[in-house]
């Protein structure tokens, strides 16, 4: 149990940082080239405003970090196996966070960024279907802000590569868990009869 225990704070030391690099990138796509001016006249791409990073990604994935790296310090009464469930269900909390965080940057990396064009604001590759990213030359469409295209295409694909880690180390406490959850009363039923 041990060793399932110290895998798990190790997992969860691997999230802390992760989910604060997801509330970071978060709060930079609203504010695009560190301008406040875009979010008071609400300018931004509509998908940034579901906090995939900040909410899924960051808050919702410290859940599973706290819970991992405080795992068997408590001096309760639980056994070990009820405490790998706790984990279950944090694991559980941390896999939707960080599949929330990894739709919603998808879709806005899909969406595009709403920018001037010269033909007032609108979001110029909405209808591309995510093309757009894989032809440079049209992102001069964007007037305004300056490089937003840049800006959300680079802090978007960071969500969606801490999504992913997230998303894999919480599936690794999740086997982890139920493997201790489920195999550990069998072991112990298992040293009992051998000892009686």
């Amino acid at each position: 149990m041990c060793c399932s225990v110290g895998f798990a704070r190790s997992l969860g030391l691997a999230l802390l940082p992760l989910a604060l690099c997801c509330i970071v990138a978060n709060l930079l796509l609203l504010f695009p080239m560190g301008e406040i001016t875009y979010i008071k006249q609400d300018r931004l791409a509509s998908y940034i405003w579901y906090f995939g990073g900040l909410g899924g990604g960051g808050l919702l994935m410290l859940v599973p970090a706290v819970a991992f790296t405080t795992l068997g310090k408590c001096s309760c009464c639980w056994n070990e196996s009820l405490m790998m469930c706790g984990s279950v269900l944090a694991a559980v909390v941390g896999l939707v966070g960080s599949a929330y965080c990894f739709i919603v940057s998808g879709y806005a990396l899909l969406q595009g960024p709403q920018c001037f064009t010269s033909y007032g604001w609108s979001y110029p590759f909405a209808d591309q279907k995510g093309r757009y990213l894989l032809q440079p030359e049209t992102w001069t469409r964007c007037l305004q802000p300056v490089n937003i295209v840049e800006w959300n295409i680079t802090l978007l694909c960071v969500l969606l590569g801490l999504a992913v880690l997230e998303f894999i180390i919480c599936l690794l406490q999740l086997g982890n868990g139920l493997v201790n959850a489920v195999c550990r009363p069998c072991c112990y039923k298992q040293e009992y009869s051998l000892n009686a």
